[in-house]
C-alpha cells in the first residue's frame, strides 16, 4: 500500500512524497545497499556480463553511530530542582529504556534526519466523568519514514501524524495517529488500515474489527488531551533542509556528502579489487601440469598455477612466474584524501577519520584540530536540549495527570558530555590556576576533581586536618 494514497483520500495534507524517496535514499546509505550502485555489472565478452556487489566502506553508518554517541550518552545528565519531581522524571525514562533508545534514535536521527518520541499513558482506567484513575506513562520512538507532519510555523511542527507498523497472523496492518489542533485543544485520533494486496490505500477497519486484533486491543479511537500543548516531539539534526526548503524535517548528516560516499566506495572496491586481480600467478608448461603416473602435479584448486597454451612456442623455460605490482599508496592517499573532505562536510573537522603516520597524537592537539566537531556538537545540541526539555515536560504534565504531585514549573538543566572535545587534564590545569586566584576554592576544587560531596571535600582539605590535629 501507499500511505500518499490513503491520505490524498482521506483530504489530509501533509509532505511531498519526493522527499520520503530522498528519506528512502539516505537509509539505503546507511544500509550499505544502494540502488544503482551497490550492484553494479562487469563485461565478460562475448555478450556476457557478470553481477558484482561493490565493497563499501560503511562511512554512512559510521558517520551515523559518531554522531550519536557524542550528543547522547551515558554521561549526559538531567537534573530537575525539585526533588519529588527530578526522582518521577528519571523512573519514567528508566521505564522506558530512554539511555538506550535515546542514543539508537539519535543514530536514527543521523541518517533519516528526524526522529519522534511520543508519551502517553498506558492501560489507563478512566471514569465516566473523564478522570484518570491509574495508567503507565510509556514512549513511543518513531523515525523519518514514519513521520508525516501535517501543520508547521517557523519549523515547529503543530500537527503531525504517526505510523506504527504491525504484523499479524502474517497479515500487514498500519496505525495511523494523529494529534490534531481542535478548538485550541490537542485530540489524539487512531486509524487501523489493513495492507491488502493490490489494494494502493488500505483498507480503513472499523473500532469494533481493530479490537479483535491484539496490537489494537487497548487503542482508542480519540483522546482528547484537554491541553493546548503537544504530546509529542519532534527531533531533528540542526542542519538546514536544502533537500526541501518547505518542509520542518531534517535531513541527514551526510545528505550533502553523498557523491564523497560514492567515490569512497568506488576506491575502496578497487583497493580490494587490486589484491584480488594482483595476485602472484605462475604459468606451467603443459607437460609439467602430470608427473610420470599421470596424476596431476599441481593441486587442482590452487589459484597460483596456470597452464600455458601447447602452441607457445615462445616459453621462456618450464616455468614462469608473474608478480604484479600494487598500487597500495596511490588508493590509500585516495580513500584518506577522501576521509577528510567526508568528514569537514558532515562538521568533524579534518582528520577525524585520518590515520597519521607519526603515531597517536596528544589530547591538546585533538581538541586544537576539533574546533570545527566542537561548534558542529554545540550546534546539534540546541535542538536536542529543547527536544528533551520538551519531553520532560510532557512527562510532568501526564504525571499530574495521573495524581502525582509534581512541579511543572521547575528548573531543567540538561549538562551535555564535552570530555571528548574538552581535555581533561587540560580542565584540570585550568581549575588549578583558578583556584591559586582565588576565583574557585579548595572545596569545589577537591569536590569536582575527587568525587566528594562538599561536605566531605571541606573534612578532607589538608589545613583541616592540621587544625584538628
Amino acid at each position: 500500500m501507499n500511505i500518499f494514497n490513503y491520505f490524498k483520500k482521506a483530504g489530509i495534507d501533509t509532505i511531498d512524497a519526493s522527499f520520503y524517496r530522498k528519506i528512502a535514499e539516505w537509509v539505503s546509505w546507511y544500509e550499505g545497499n544502494v540502488r544503482n550502485f551497490s550492484f553494479y555489472k562487469v563485461y565478460g565478452g562475448r555478450g556476457t556480463y557478470k553481477r558484482c556487489r561493490r565493497k563499501s566502506m560503511g562511512m554512512a553508518k559510521k558517520l551515523s553511530e559518531d554522531i550519536a554517541d557524542l550528543l547522547l550518552n551515558e554521561r549526559v545528565t538531567i537534573t530537575l530542582d525539585d526533588e519529588a519531581t527530578h526522582n518521577f522524571v528519571h523512573q519514567i525514562l528508566d521505564d522506558n529504556r530512554f539511555l538506550v533508545m535515546g542514543n539508537d534514535y539519535q543514530e536514527r536521527k543521523a541518517f533519516t534526519g528526524t526522529v519522534a518520541y511520543i508519551p502517553y499513558l498506558d492501560n489507563a482506567e478512566i471514569t465516566e466523568e473523564g478522570t484518570v484513575i491509574s495508567g503507565k506513562i510509556s514512549i513511543n520512538y518513531v523515525d523519518a519514514p514514519n513521520i508525516f507532519p501535517v501543520s508547521w510555523n517557523n519549523g515547529k511542527v503543530t500537527e503531525c501524524i504517526f505510523v506504527f507498523p504491525h504484523t499479524v497472523a502474517r497479515k500487514k496492518y498500519v496505525q495511523l495517529q494523529s494529534h490534531l489542533l481542535e478548538n485550541g485543544e490537542y485530540v489524539i485520533k487512531n486509524t487501523v488500515l489493513r495492507c491488502d494486496s493490490g489494494s494502493q490505500e488500505g483498507t480503513e477497519l472499523p473500532e469494533k474489527e481493530w479490537k479483535q486484533l491484539k496490537p489494537f486491543k487497548e487503542l482508542a479511537k480519540e483522546v482528547r488531551t484537554g491541553s493546548s500543548e503537544a504530546q509529542f516531539v519532534i527531533d531533528r539534526l540542526n542542519i538546514t533542509n536544502n533537500a526541501d526548503e518547505n518542509n520542518p524535517m531534517g535531513v541527514a548528516i551526510f545528505a550533502n556528502a553523498i557523491d564523497t560516499l560514492k567515490k569512497l566506495d568506488i576506491e575502496y572496491d578497487s583497493y580490494c579489487n587490486e589484491f584480488e586481480l594482483g595476485r602472484k600467478r605462475i604459468f606451467v608448461r603443459p607437460e609439467m601440469l602430470t608427473n610420470a603416473d599421470g596424476t596431476p602435479a599441481f593441486d587442482p584448486d590452487d589459484s597460483v598455477f596456470y597452464a600455458l597454451p601447447e602452441d607457445d612456442a615462445n616459453g621462456e623455460g618450464l616455468l614462469k612466474e608473474i608478480d604484479m605490482s600494487l598500487r597500495a599508496e596511490q588508493h590509500s592517499k585516495a580513500i584518506n584524501d577522501d576521509l577528510n573532505y567526508l568528514s569537514l562536510k558532515c562538521g568533524f573537522g579534518t582528520d577525524r577519520y585520518q590515520f597519521g603516520a607519526t603515531g597517536a597524537k596528544t589530547a591538546t592537539e585533538i581538541i586544537s584540530e576539533n574546533s570545527d566537531m566542537y561548534r558542529m556538537i554545540k550546534k546539534h545540541e540546541i535542538l536536542l536540549e529543547d527536544a528533551l526539555r520538551q519531553l520532560i515536560q510532557i512527562i510532568i504534565r501526564l504525571g499530574m495527570i495521573l495524581g502525582n504531585t509534581l512541579n511543572p514549573e521547575c528548573e531543567i538543566t540538561i549538562d551535555f558530555d564535552d570530555s571528548i572535545i574538552e581535555d581533561k587534564e587540560t580542565e584540570r590545569s585550568r581549575d588549578r590556576q583558578d583556584v591559586s586566584m582565588g576565583v574557585m576554592s579548595l572545596v569545589e576544587y577537591r569536590a569536582k576533581w575527587y568525587g566528594e560531596s562538599e561536605e566531605d571535600a571541606a573534612k578532607n582539605l589538608p589545613e583541616q586536618n592540621q587544625v584538628m590535629e
